[in-house]
């Protein structure tokens, strides 16, 4: 994975929650609207995809470790 695809991740998702804000405000011709909806979808499945390579790859590495016992994450319970 590049080190481009986390910039990636991060400008996709900025552009899907303008697309997300557009389609909310109503403003939009059905066109238009439609258009932008079709975009959001591209955006999610490449969002999607991208988040499911990451996921990959710590798997993969995971496993790299040859079996140690990593340290499970537990949430602080202050609520």
């Amino acid at each position: 994975m590049s080190a481009s695809k986390p910039a990636n991740l991060e400008k996709s998702l900025q552009s899907l929650e303008k697309i997300v804000d557009e389609l909310e405000s109503g403003d939009l011709p059905l066109e238009k609207a439609m258009q932008r909806f079709e975009e959001g979808i591209k955006l999610t499945r490449a969002c999607q995809t991208a988040l499911r390579d990451a996921e990959q790859k710590v798997e993969i590495l995971l496993k790299d470790t040859g079996g140690e016992q990593l340290e499970t994450f537990a949430e602080d319970d202050d609520d």
